[in-house]
């Protein structure tokens, strides 16, 4: 690779080799992993899980966990070896000249610690500041980040913050002591499409004015795209492919590299042709073998790549390990969405019927018990899903999406309104009948290892439904179950931490289909997966659909996977649907404002496109209100960039176009007016054929 100037290499890593050590011996997670980072400079390292980026990361700031050591390798801070310092010494390395930004912000800070003590923590240790310094500091800290009337945020507690927040305080904390280096591990993928904009943004502009350098860990190519000046792809512990951010997306060399890229939906992808799929899954830590690691799952491979690991050739810049590699990224076609693609959908028979659906939950004081209010979690919904129709459900978390789901699958009942499925008003159904009824209905859980009981084996899981309804639970029809999603019978007998992600997901999906349903309301179904893997999913859903007649709910803040998946796209906001209608014409004129900011919001696994976007800067500000406390007029209003007097005082009425779109916004046709096409998110529609 490209050989940094010496005095501007903040960290320079050679080499880098970490074992798993385990009783009778030990196995390699990273070999020989080398990189710099120049000041002022991001490198970007993606990956799968269990590819070894964030264990390689870790290795550098010497927070192994105990059963893992680094036993080759050099990791230099501008000029000083990390591997091998003493523990004192990394200690104060970490904090002061390396900062550190964790994947789950609430995990990660103390719940027992006010904001401003957490914040001016590395303050005190490291600069020895006094207390109220110290505090001083944190303050200007929060402000730096962003952080809304920061001097009541130093004495909150992080439960009273949202998720973007957090992420914030979190990046505050890594920044206090104006570090040289910032790891970012995962930085955004617990957040909400809107909000990861704006902390990448964030990142950006503060990365910009402070000269720090900047490790990005990630399995998102579309952050990758648009936050990084190189790039690492790792698989199974090495490094398969390194190049600069525009080389690799414009001319990629890897077969690995290539793949990822393209099993990623976009939105308007062609929804009539399969999402190309790496088949397998990656191989556990350590059990790669003899020769590339990638050769199981890859097309091009023959008998030298199965027998002989190609080494990490470097050609102007370009590192590539691979002995037959691909020339660019799969060619796409662009896919037209003209407006008549967005007519209104086939007139087919309703399946499920929501009217003026509600749910409210009172609050009350865990230690007064006194009343603090009322939240309208689903603010009066009108729906409809017809017979083997996918509708998707799209918005920020606390937007009452899930809420709705867990109402048509009998998780909650409605507090008003009407719920029909098959024209019978489920609401009122009780006891046996009830239970009997729901046999119509299954639900797809967004985490498919919670969701599966650990001391059950697979068919245990799969027969328990049936046994409630008293239903025949013979062995083939179970294996047959998985046979439909890509298992052999043998798995009936393993127990659930034995499957990959993707293997446990195929079993949810198999365990939905059990009593053969009519509905299958799909909750996150692919946010917990790799996007190797989400594309098999997602493809065996569509599948399954088409052989069974299926109904879809697919509840997600992903676009891009709703936007493949469904018909048509409810966008909601705050308990209220503000835009429903065919997935065609919401992506060629979204008629609302909220729906426009979160397709720009989308990123793009296109550095020029991404770019592009970026200069547009952000389109939604702030995070979503509370639901306890919402805002008069339009709940939208105080985050809108088309926003008028009338909106703050009156709440807009739902407004049928001619297109069959139902939008709520009293400036919907100045919406409309504005110029709008998918290049203005720099979205590239495909037609992927293998």
């Amino acid at each position: 690779m490209q050989e940094l100037v010496q005095e501007d290499v903040i960290v320079r890593v050679e080499g880098l080799t970490t074992d798993l050590v385990r009783h009778g011996g030990s196995v390699r997670v990273i070999d020989g992993v080398s990189y710099e980072v120049a000041r002022g400079e991001t490198l970007g390292i993606v990956g799968e899980s269990g590819s070894g980026k964030t264990i390689s990361a870790l290795s550098l700031l010497g927070l192994l966990p105990p059963q893992m050591r680094v036993v080759a390798g050099s990791a230099r801070l501008e000029g000083e070896e990390l591997i091998g310092a003493s523990p004192r010494r990394l200690r104060e390395l970490r904090g002061a000249a390396i900062g550190m930004i964790f994947q789950d912000p609430l995990s990660s800070l103390n719940p027992s610690k006010t904001i401003g003590w957490q914040v001016a923590e590395p303050l005190r240790i490291h600069q020895r500041l006094g207390a109220a310094a110290a505090r001083q500091r944190a303050l200007e800290l929060l402000e730096l980040v962003g952080i809304p009337s920061p001097k009541e945020r130093l004495n909150d507690y992080p439960h009273q913050l949202s998720g973007g927040m957090r992420q914030r305080i979190m990046i505050a904390i890594a920044l206090a002591c104006g570090p040289k280096l910032i790891v970012a591990d995962e930085p955004t993928t617990a957040l909400d499409v809107t909000i990861q904009a704006q902390i990448l943004g964030l990142l950006g502009e503060l990365q910009d004015r402070l000269g720090t350098a900047m490790l990005l860990v990630t399995h998102d190519l579309g952050v990758i795209a648009g936050r990084t000046d190189r790039v690492l792809v790792m698989y199974a512990g090495r490094v398969v492919e390194a190049a600069p951010t525009r080389t690799l997306f414009s001319a990629m060399r890897h077969p690995y590299t290539q793949a990822l890229l393209a099993s990623i939906p976009v939105i308007g992808i062609d929804r009539s042709v399969p999402l190309p799929a790496i088949p397998g899954t990656p191989p556990p830590l350590g059990g790669a073998g003899v020769g590339c690691a990638f050769a199981p799952r890859c097309p091009r491979a023959d008998e030298r790549c199965r027998q002989e690991m190609p080494p990490l050739a470097v050609s102007a810049g370009h590192a590539v390990a691979c002995w037959h590699p691909v020339d660019g990224p799969v060619r796409r076609t662009r896919l037209e969405v003209a407006t008549s693609l967005a007519a209104v959908p086939r007139a087919m028979e309703p399946l499920v019927e929501l009217v003026g659906l509600r749910k409210e939950f009172e609050i009350h004081s865990n230690v007064t018990r006194r009343h603090l209010g009322t939240v309208h979690a689903v603010a009066g919904v009108d729906l409809v899903i017809g017979r083997g129709e996918t509708v998707g459900l799209v918005g920020e978390s606390g937007c009452g999406k899930t809420t709705l789901g867990r109402m048509v699958v009998g998780l909650e009942r409605p507090t008003g309104g009407e719920l029909r499925i098959g024209g019978v008003d489920v609401v009122r159904l009780r006891g046996s009948e009830r239970r009997s009824f729901h046999r119509r209905i299954q639900l797809m859980f967004q985490d498919p290892f919670a969701s599966l009981d650990p001391r059950m084996r697979i068919a245990s899981a799969l027969a328990e439904p049936l046994r409630v309804q008293g239903l025949d639970r013979g062995e083939e029809r179970l294996a047959g179950l998985l046979e439909r999603v890509g298992l052999a019978r043998e798995a009936l007998w393993r127990y659930p931490h034995e499957f990959s992600g993707g293997q446990r997901q195929r079993i949810g999906l198999a365990r939905a289909l059990t009593l053969d349903p009519e509905l299958i309301v799909a909750d996150e179904p692919v946010s917990a997966l790799d996007v190797s893997i989400r594309s098999q999913i997602l493809n065996l859903m569509r599948e399954t659909q088409r052989e069974r007649g299926l109904s879809y709910l697919v509840i997600s803040h992903d676009l891009s996977v709703v936007s493949y998946l469904a018909d048509r796209i409810g966008v909601m906001y705050l308990g209220r649907l503000v835009e429903v209608g065919p997935t065609a014409a919401v992506i060629a004129s979204p008629a609302h404002p909220y729906t426009r900011g979160l397709l720009r919001s989308v990123p793009l696994p296109d550095p020029e496109r991404e770019s592009a976007k970026r200069r547009l800067g952000a389109v939604i500000e702030g995070e979503l209100p509370s639901a306890l406390r919402p805002p008069t007029g339009c709940a939208f209003h105080q985050r809108c960039p088309f926003r008028v007097a009338r909106c703050e005082v009156e709440a807009p009425e739902a407004r049928t176009l001619d297109d069959g779109r139902v939008v709520a916004c009293h400036r919907v046709d100045d919406v409309l007016a504005e110029p709008w096409s998918l290049e203005d998110v720099g979205q590239m529609a495909s037609a992927l054929r293998a």
